[in-house]
């Protein structure tokens, strides 16, 4: 079962169309012990940093304990961006911290006098550059494009398996061991998404116990 968390920064009405239509079991849970039997976590959102910390108390606990029992954790959008230690659009509030770095404002490079040569937020389709590696982005090919809207973004280090270019370079998919996050939303990314979610569904299935005799 993956338990999809719900703490009021967008609606998950599109992430649960594109679970169902690839046959995910997944509920949204109400009290942080129902994540104590849950296979896997999706971490959505949308909007503003300041919004991660209806996670803090007793979420971001129990969303630990899942990580530190192997359990796949997958953050979309501004859930890529909680995984890091923080972000400048909220300073002083803490992200989950597993990942280093810190997020910030897409700068917009533009000649002196000149106008914007990039709209803030960042808001279409872009390409992914394969950095190495990934079991998330597992059969997904150079170049794909995915969709994104955001205003900060997540800085290129040794956890960046996929950045996009857009005047700056930014850390588009993340992974560490078990633990992954995507700033676009794959559940509006067509076949390219569907395909990066059937990967999380795989490892969550793979990392499952065996049922007993």
């Amino acid at each position: 079962m993956i338990a999809l968390i719900d703490y009021g920064a967008g609606n998950l009405t599109s992430v649960r169309k594109a679970l169902t239509h690839l046959g995910a079991s997944f509920m949204t849970p109400t009290v942080p012990d129902e994540l104590a039997s849950c296979a896997g976590v999706i971490v959505p959102g949308v909007g503003n940093f300041e919004a991660t910390k209806a996670l803090e108390s007793e979420w971001t606990p129990a969303l630990q304990k899942a990580i530190d029992r192997s359990v796949p954790l997958l953050g979309i959008c501004l859930g890529l961006q909680w995984l890091f230690r923080g972000s400048d659009e909220a300073p002083g509030l803490p992200g989950l911290g597993i990942i280093p770095g810190t997020c910030a404002l897409i700068t917009n490079p533009k000649p002196e006098g000149g106008a914007d040569l990039f709209k803030v937020p960042h808001v279409g389709w872009n390409s992914l550059h394969l950095e190495r590696r990934s079991w998330l982005l597992e059969g997904v090919r150079e170049g794909a494009q995915v969709y994104f809207t955001h205003s900060y973004a997540a800085p290129v280090t040794a956890d960046c398996v996929a950045s996009t270019d857009y005047g700056v370079e930014f850390a588009s998919v993340v992974e560490r061991d078990h633990v992954a996050g995507v700033q676009f939303h794959p559940e509006k990314s067509g076949d390219i998404g569907l395909m990066i979610l059937r990967n999380f569904l795989a490892r969550v299935g793979s990392s499952a116990p065996s049922p007993g005799p």
